[in-house]
């Protein structure tokens, strides 16, 4: 017998060409060559392994044509198969030439055929004497091949659940009976099949497992197969399970925060009960009820607002997602759930419990909570302590979950606030919270000086456009006028909320979004309004209407 000691890297004739001959290694000859090569052909194998896991499957189909051939044949071979860790590594090189997402019926034939031959190598037993053994009791017990495959994965689906089920809550024995390598392998195994049905048990016990393990023992690929399968909605997992993904994935957990961002950016905001309703269904608000999820996507979204220069559509995401993250935390049954201050711990506690008491302080108090959130932030704004811009913005980031307050700021003014003042800084601060060059002071100014316009007129039950133009507007032409998103909001609160601003609503809202950089920003307002008024429960039925036209029309335009 020919003995070949060299053999080149990646060397897929030789090895296909050794295969052909091998067969199922049925005569002497064929068996002592395969045993005399099965160390060299392993570290081969494994050779494969490492150069396949970096690839695509068509890539790697392309670079190496061969390759199906050869393995397809080294599987059918028990010599292969039972000798040290060439089932396994057998197994590593089919899962990476698994396509997650087929594109042709070539790729899915592909697919069918290495879940066929993952089947035999997981039913191969070292003490198997041949197939058609194998296929005549399988035929005595009454099963086709495939129904017997088949049932066999859910009865190694059902022992490998048992089995980490029992080393999970094996309290006496520290170290357990399952090894951590043992359940990264059956990760790395799970990779490319996360889609099956049958699997679903296995992926949930894994992805609830620790093992205690003090690092992660999943496979990361695994891991991200499963939160894209997920995200698609290839897959449906229950709420526990998905929030242990994310908790010990951090890039899945930003993956699926970034793809809610896209998903609602990419859509047009006609009502905030559409956006709540996304929001909802990414399960996202939910998992947050762990401070460690809220912070890591709250850290996103911040990210997403610097990156927008402060797009009101992103804003708007940021608040309605702390809206419903707060229903669902009031609404929670835990016996232990987190103290809500929790979510935000390095920030002034007082402040916090302020601006998060909104579901329980009554529309009657309003005004009143208003000036105590107002005067503690002027407060922190104003300390000394508080000297880089760093600071100041997550002091406004904090003010910017809970932009509700802000709306009902603006429209407790024009319902005679008795501490206007108070009411108007907090919304210059927000709409302008540096005071460099004093322009939060010039802010405050101006809203000062078109609030006292606006309640002049408050008392009109007939008005025009030209009346609000001549008492308004003129601000705008003294070559002093700052922030036009701040005017927008008191006069756009005036149309909707006054006896007067009703008659010339529509033809004023429109022409401040043709005369002005505020469409969007008008928009996302009356969506903000009419959530509110609905959501509350407030009877102002004109409103309703007048809000509902409105919105009609403007969506359409902008």
């Amino acid at each position: 017998m020919a003995q070949d000691t060299t053999v080149p890297k990646l060397n897929f004739e030789y090895w296909l060409d050794k295969a052909i001959k091998w067969g199922q290694a049925t005569t002497l000859e064929s068996q002592k060559d395969v045993c005399f090569h099965l160390p060299q052909l392993q570290e081969f194998l494994h050779q494969v392994y490492e150069t396949l896991k970096h690839m695509d499957s068509v890539l790697a189909i392309q670079q190496f044509p061969l390759i199906g051939q050869l393995l397809g044949r080294l599987c059918w071979n028990p010599f292969v198969v039972g000798y040290d860790e060439s089932q396994k590594i057998l197994m590593w090189c089919l899962c990476c030439l698994y396509s997650s997402e087929p594109q042709n019926p070539v790729e899915l034939k592909a697919n069918s055929w290495i879940r066929s031959l993952l089947c035999h190598l997981l039913s191969s037993s070292k003490w198997e004497s041949n197939e058609a053994e194998t296929s005549t009791f399988i035929s005595t017990l009454g099963y086709t091949s495939s129904d017997y495959y088949c049932q066999l994965i859910k009865n190694m689906v059902f022992s490998l659940v048992t089995e980490l089920g029992e080393n999970q809550f094996n309290g006496l024995n520290i170290q357990g009976r399952v090894s951590a390598s043992r359940v990264h392998a059956m990760s790395l195994i799970c990779h490319p099949l996360v889609t099956l049905p049958d699997l679903m048990p296995l992926l949930e016990t894994l992805l609830l497992y620790h093992g205690g393990a003090s690092k992660e023992i999943l496979s990361s690929e695994f891991l991200e197969a499963v939160n894209e399968a997920f995200l698609k909605k290839k897959i449906s997992l229950p709420e526990p399970t998905v929030f242990s993904l994310w908790l010990r994935h951090l890039p899945s957990l930003e993956k699926a925060t970034l793809c809610l961002l896209d998903q609602l950016v990419s859509i047009q905001m006609n009502s905030l009960e559409e956006v709540a309703c996304v929001i909802k269904d990414s399960l996202l608000p939910q998992a947050a009820s762990h401070p460690a999820i809220f912070r890591i996507v709250n850290e996103i979204f911040k990210n997403a607002l610097l990156e927008t220069d402060g797009t009101p559509e992103v804003m708007t995401i940021i608040q309605v997602f702390t809206q419903v993250f707060l229903q669902d935390h009031q609404n929670e049954n835990k016996q232990h759930k987190f103290p809500l201050k929790a979510y935000f711990p390095y920030h002034h506690q007082p402040l916090v419990t302020a601006l998060l008491r909104r579901p329980f302080v009554p529309a009657t108090h309003w005004s009143q909570h208003l000036k105590h959130i107002s005067d503690m932030l002027k407060a922190l704004v104003e300390d000394k302590n508080i000297s880089s811009l760093a600071d100041l913005f997550e002091i406004w980031f904090l003010v910017a979950h809970f932009g509700e307050w802000l709306d009902i700021a603006a429209e407790e003014l024009l319902k005679g606030a008795v501490e206007p003042d108070a009411l108007l800084w907090l919304l210059a601060f927000y709409y302008c919270p540096q005071n460099e060059n004093q322009q939060r002071t010039q802010t405050m100014v101006e809203a000062q000086a078109v609030y006292n316009h606006l309640m002049m007129l408050c008392s009109c039950t007939v008005l025009s456009v030209k009346d609000l133009e001549a008492a308004v507007y003129s601000i705008m032409d003294t070559g002093q006028y700052h922030n036009q998103y701040l005017v927008t909001h008191l006069l756009t609160n005036f149309l909707l909320f006054s006896s007067g601003g009703h008659m010339i609503a529509q033809e004023c809202i429109y022409h401040i979004t043709e005369t002005t950089a505020t469409s969007k920003e008008v928009c996302s307002l009356l969506i903000r309004t009419a959530y509110r008024i609905n959501h509350n429960g407030e009877k102002n039925q004109r409103a309703v209407k007048l809000l509902n036209e409105l919105l009609q029309k403007l969506t359409l335009k902008v």
